[in-house]
């Protein structure tokens, strides 16, 4: 099988990863209708829906990688996206708000194939800012998912039900491991399998945690997906209850995608001249600012056309920042870790997504009619982040 064209490869890898968005994103119209009818005592715990998915995957990375290494990349991503439909099929019968959960969690469990291992194959053809202008160009196509799957959500859900949105999740991974199947080589040869142990898992864990950027950059990673997860879980009801605009939400959200995937692009363009760590930096301290200015505009009550203003930009602010960071992050974290690329991208994922729903679950339940309480909690994050980020040494720095 020959090796793809760099352009095939971007869009092959986007879309495996863009598996995790579609699950997450396309599900947010439904939240309301699945509370009230999953959970209608406490509306809030819908939100669990967005993060018991999370939670799934984050322990799923743990372990795709490793198997990845052991028996290459694409047995792996096969595996999962198998368990991924299984998991959409149950989440498509449940009759109860703890079936619907468990479902989620098995659902995150199958994504993690293809979201790790995807990484991990990056890794295998390039490395450094080489990887870090390619993960841009995946997050580009990767940044369509989130602008088209809230509107397909609504869409399916208005004809069909919300069930069946799990129908489309089953069709998404059905056509992408196929397409993965029949045109992607294997890119990890025989010869350089590792054999599958807990006792490597943990001599790659403590080598990680010992090298001070891969240690950081997943620290930071962490802060960054939880002020991500924090925003994703609350914002379906910002729009709804407090601004009333629940009904034309998946349209302001796939703007404020669309917006925000231009960060990618400039990613590309800028990643070479300015470096990782510089963006990463910059990002943050925009972040603190905005997030400021949207706390101050909450609490003077500012009149609705500033404070829904401020909301939609800080929101945009908050995924545009994501796309100058997230894959930065990555090639930072993976930089010296070539020899166990499978993983490494395990350890990235499984650290940084368990710690960001063990952030964001209790920030977005917390959730009173008002963007306070994410933007406090997003606020305290970005200042971590800021602060840690100031800690990455250069190579060969002391």
């Amino acid at each position: 099988m020959k090796r793809l064209s760099q352009t095939e490869f971007i869009a092959l890898m986007a879309m495996l990863a863009a598996t995790v968005a579609f699950s997450i994103d396309a599900m947010l119209p439904a939240l309301p209708q699945i509370g009230a009818e999953l959970s209608p005592d406490n509306l809030n715990n819908a939100q669990l829906i967005i993060t018991s998915f999370v939670m799934g995957m984050g322990v799923g990375t743990l372990f795709t990688g490793p198997l990845s290494d052991a028996f290459g990349r694409k047995p792996v991503m096969v595996g999962g996206a198998a368990l991924y439909v299984v998991a959409c099929g149950l989440a498509w019968q449940a009759q109860s708000l703890e079936v619907m959960l468990a479902a989620r969690v098995l659902q995150g469990l199958g994504a993690a194939g293809p979201r790790v291992v995807a990484l991990a194959l990056v890794r295998d053809l390039y490395s450094g800012p080489n990887m870090a202008r390619i993960m841009s160009f995946v997050m580009i196509v990767f940044s369509l998912v989130p602008a088209l799957a809230p509107t397909m959500g609504h869409y399916v859900i208005a004809a069909f039900g919300w069930r069946a949105i799990f129908v489309t999740f089953i069709l998404f991974s059905a056509t992408t491991v196929i397409w993965l199947v029949l045109r992607q080589p294997e890119t990890l040869t025989p010869e350089k399998r590792r054999p599958l142990s807990l006792k490597a898992l943990g001599n790659a864990v403590g080598e990680m945690f010992r090298h001070r950027t891969a240690r950081l950059s997943i620290i930071i990673q962490t802060l960054t997906f939880g002020m991500l997860f924090t925003v994703l879980s609350s914002t379906q009801q910002v729009f709804d209850v407090t601004f009333g605009q629940g009904e034309v939400f998946h349209l302001w959200f796939g703007g404020i995608a669309i917006v925000a995937a231009s960060s990618s692009v400039l990613n590309a363009r800028i990643v070479m001249r300015l470096g990782m760590r510089a963006i990463i930096r910059g990002m943050f301290m925009a972040q603190i600012v905005v997030t400021m200015l949207m706390i101050l505009v909450t609490l003077v009550g500012a009149p609705y056309w500033l404070a829904f203003g401020t909301y939609v930009f800080w929101m945009t602010t908050n995924f545009f920042q994501a796309g100058l960071t997230i894959g930065n992050l990555n090639a930072l974290a993976m930089e010296e870790m070539g020899h166990i690329a499978g993983m490494a991208a395990s350890i990235i994922a499984a650290v940084s997504t368990m710690g960001a729903v063990i952030i964001a679950a209790p920030v977005a339940l917390l959730f009173d009619g008002t963007p306070l309480p994410m933007a406090l909690g997003n606020l305290i994050g970005a200042s971590l982040a800021l602060w840690l980020t100031t800690r990455i040494k250069r190579p060969g720095e002391t």
